[in-house]
Order: structure tokens, then C-alpha cells, then sequence
């Protein structure tokens, strides 16, 4: 293996279960320690080419392969990776040491670099003198950790994680996120992570594939999805977005096509396209004003909360004007497929026909 010898190539990688076709074709490389995040809503076939490079799961078609071994049809336990789940299925009645350090005892190691790998990788996921303690005496961030520590132990190449901060609190789930990105770049290893929360995704990965009904829509760093989502799926799954097209898009971006303009890159201000507020949503650092523009669309703006929340509040019914950048507005190639999460479509050819509508 040389260091450019990626540490999972799938090629043509596909799984039904009966009629349904989970996994629709998947050819993809993630490199040796990469954080790489695997998103998408449910259903899009994100969890079952975790378990297809696991082994949990048998591919219909295409190979999976590991630092250059192909592992298609070995299983779980004969391939370099380690699973950690959102359920982490810690052994109540052991201390966190023992529940680290039982695969390597399950494996016949010595009980003295047992003892030694297990404190090691308690130290990295930061909970040196936790060893004698029970998972009921526990947080639920520091079970996550131990699940996290017994995953490590055994050295994986490649550790893939399943929704694992799912069961968390808010708070403590931004705290994770930091936490889990710190705790992979000590380890040096690759960890793929599947998740449907998409701040997760841009906090902690270094690339990203966005799933949409088996396939991959999109592979990029954080920044690539966010600013330049290749289509109007990855628009409206990656935050929130304001698609315009038809007449609207050449009334207000001066040419045809489909086009996307996040939220926090529009301004109120005195000059721009005129509309008015139809709605004001406070929501604590941030307002969201949804606004009905006299060209035919209705579009999403964010506004940090520089103004008191009653001001804000009285723009509701209020002709305003809207602004942003050229440089903020992206067009999409291929505008076709469902919109999902908040994205706002505004494809009308023109405003007597939404009017009408």
C-alpha cells in the first residue's frame, strides 16, 4: 500500500432489498485519515453503504475494497474496520476498562497490554481515571466516548460511525462535534461518519457526500456543498435556499436558468426588488423574514439580530426592498428532482399566474 492508496474505493456498489434499490450505483474514494461524512435523509441509502463496507450487509453488485484489499465478500470481523452505533451497547455490570478492553480479551491478548491499549485509549478520547467507574455513572457524552475508546482500542484502519451523536442533547451534541473532530485528527485514522443532521456534517468533515435515493447528488469539501450545490436537491438539503427560475429568476438575476441565493447573503435595504414581509420568525440570534416579492417569488432572509426583537417584528406586513451580491448567486445545473428541507422554490413563469394559483 502506498500513501495514495486510498482507504475505501467502492466501485459500482449497489444493494436491493427486493424491489426497492437502496444503493444505486456508488463509485467513490475516501482517503487515508480523512474525516468524511456520509449525508442525507432518510431512506437515501447513506446507513446501508456504511453496513455494505462493514460487511453487515452483501452488495447486489460492485466491490468494496480496503487499503487496496478487496474485502466484497469477506466478513466483518476479517475486514480492518471497527462500527460505533447511536445504541453504544456498553456491558452495564463491567467498569468503563473492562468494557474498553474486552474485544482485545475476546481476542486472547495479554492481560497486561490489554490493560495498557484500553488506558491508552481512554487518554485519547480524554477520560484518563474513568477506567474503575460504571457506564451508569456516566454522561451520556462520556458513554459516547467510551463506545468511541473500545472502538479505537483495537487499532482499526477505518472507523465508521452510525449517527452516534443521535441520542444527544443539543448542547452536548455541539459539544461532541468538536470534541469527535479533535479526538480524530489524535487518532490519525479515518473515520466515515452517516448523519442527516447537516451542521454536523460541515462542523466536522473534511469532505462530504450528499445521498439522495441511492446515489451520491454531490461529493465536496464543507464550503463546496454549502456555497456551490451542484443541484437544487443538495440546495435545498444543505441549509436553507432560495431557487428561482422562469421569469422570476430573468426579472430579478437578468437571465434564464435555475439559480440559488442563501438566505444570509440577502439584505434589507433601501435599494433592490421591491416586496413585502408576509411573515417574521424570531429565533434568537437570528430573524428569518419571509418576503413576497413584487416580481413573483417568495424568498427566505436571515438577518442576525442587530435590531431588538419588537423592531424586527414590526417589519411584518411592511414593503421592503431586497439586495445581494452577484457573486452570491449560484446557478444550478440541473434543477430537476424533489426539493428538500427549507428550501423556497419560486418557479412561476410569472406573477398573474401565481396570482392566479
Amino acid at each position: 500500500m502506498t500513501n495514495d492508496t486510498p482507504a475505501i474505493r467502492l466501485a459500482g456498489l449497489r444493494k436491493s432489498f427486493g424491489a426497492v434499490e437502496a444503493v444505486a450505483g456508488i463509485d467513490l474514494e475516501i482517503a487515508d485519515g480523512e474525516f468524511f461524512s456520509m449525508l442525507g435523509p432518510s431512506g437515501s441509502g447513506k446507513t446501508t453503504v456504511l453496513r455494505l463496507i462493514a460487511g453487515f450487509e452483501q452488495p447486489t453488485a460492485g466491490t468494496v475494497t480496503l487499503s487496496g484489499r478487496e474485502v466484497t465478500r469477506l466478513a466483518p470481523f476479517e475486514r480492518d474496520v471497527n462500527t460505533v452505533f447511536q445504541d453504544y451497547a456498553l456491558f452495564p455490570h463491567m467498569s468503563v476498562l473492562q468494557n474498553v478492553e474486552y474485544g482485545l480479551k475476546v481476542r486472547k491478548v495479554s492481560r497486561r497490554e490489554r490493560r495498557e491499549r484500553a488506558a491508552q485509549a481512554l487518554a485519547t478520547v480524554r477520560l484518563e481515571g474513568y477506567g474503575v467507574r460504571r457506564p451508569s455513572e456516566l454522561s451520556g457524552g462520556q458513554r459516547q466516548r467510551v463506545a468511541l475508546a473500545r472502538a479505537l482500542v483495537n487499532r482499526p484502519r477505518v472507523l465508521l460511525l452510525d449517527e452516534p451523536l443521535g441520542a444527544l442533547d443539543l448542547k452536548l451534541r455541539e459539544q461532541m462535534q468538536v470534541e469527535l473532530k479533535q479526538i480524530q485528527r489524535d487518532a490519525g485514522i479515518t473515520f466515515v461518519f452517516v448523519t442527516h443532521d447537516q451542521e454536523e456534517a460541515l462542523t466536522m468533515s473534511d469532505r462530504v457526500a450528499v445521498f439522495d435515493s441511492g446515489r451520491i447528488a454531490q461529493v465536496g469539501t464543507p464550503l463546496d456543498i454549502y456555497e456551490s450545490p451542484s443541484t437544487s436537491f443538495v440546495a435545498g438539503f444543505v441549509g436553507t435556499s432560495n431557487l428561482l427560475s422562469g421569469s422570476v429568476a430573468r426579472d430579478l438575476i437578468g437571465r434564464s436558468g435555475t439559480f440559488s441565493v442563501r438566505p444570509e447573503k440577502i439584505d434589507i435595504s433601501k435599494e433592490g426588488h421591491a416586496g413585502t414581509v408576509a411573515e417574521v420568525i424570531y429565533a434568537g440570534p437570528v430573524t428569518r423574514f419571509v418576503v413576497d416579492l413584487d416580481a413573483g417569488a417568495r424568498v427566505v432572509v436571515v438577518e442576525q439580530n442587530r435590531r431588538t426583537g419588537s423592531a424586527a417584528a414590526a417589519l411584518r406586513g411592511a414593503t421592503v426592498r431586497l439586495s445581494w451580491d452577484e457573486e452570491h448567486v449560484i446557478e444550478i445545473s440541473e434543477a430537476a428532482g424533489s426539493a428538500v428541507g427549507d428550501v423556497v422554490e419560486n418557479k412561476v413563469e410569472n406573477k398573474e399566474d401565481a396570482d392566479a394559483a
